[in-house]
């Protein structure tokens, strides 16, 4: 096995819960105000254009609430865990928009800056939510 090499990202970052390690940029967090519009199993779920520092599984076809997606599981490169999952395509027209994105879930990333996890919430958002089934 090879080494790891770990990227540090500059400004505010969202780490792996498990080992701190950077996972994505506040910056990339695809929208602010409808973060409640992605859950999974185990609770909320958030959007970033872009992760660092994670290794994508094998894809996979999965049933959302949003329709079917071909996904892959994403696991922190530092400790293995999984930490959410890379949409690779969306078979629906209206959900081509996720396609290459990330969804880091809530339970297992912290906030690098603040002690409380911090993503402004708005409820009553007109994105369909998506789950694991």
């Amino acid at each position: 096995m090879g080494r790891i090499f770990v990227v540090e990202l500059e400004g505010r970052a969202y780490k792996c819960k498990f080992c701190d390690t950077h996972l994505a940029l506040a910056d990339d967090l695809v929208s602010r105000h409808c973060v409640q519009a992605f859950h999974c199993h185990r609770g909320k779920a958030f959007l970033f254009n872009n992760a660092v520092n994670v290794t994508v599984g094998e894809k996979e076809e999965r049933l959302m609430l949003s329709g079917m997606h071909t996904v892959a599981d994403v696991f922190c490169c530092s400790c293995g865990q999984i930490v959410g999952w890379k949409y690779e395509v969306a078979h629906e027209r209206s959900q081509k928009y996720k396609e290459g994105k990330f969804v880091l879930e809530r339970g297992r990333i912290v906030d690098s800056i603040e002690s409380e996890f911090f993503i402004d919430t708005q409820t009553g958002c007109s994105d369909s939510e998506d789950a694991q089934v």
